[in-house]
């Protein structure tokens, strides 16, 4: 039984640092600061658009 809480440990840790990284590279700074606290920030964050800077940077040139 110990095993599984730790894979399930694991897989959470794993999941909060994608949706983390997600939510900065769209932009949300506050978010995702705030998602420290409050891990559900980050998953919101992760969802919605990204920020038109965030946009921006990633459009290539014409």
């Amino acid at each position: 039984m110990t095993f599984i809480w730790f894979l399930l440990g694991i897989v959470y840790l794993m999941c909060l640092i994608f949706l983390g990284v997600a939510t900065f590279r769209k932009g949300h700074y506050v978010l995702f600061v705030v998602g420290f606290f409050l891990p559900i920030l980050w998953i919101l964050g992760a969802l919605i658009r990204p920020t038109a800077r965030a946009s921006a940077r990633f459009a290539s040139p014409a």
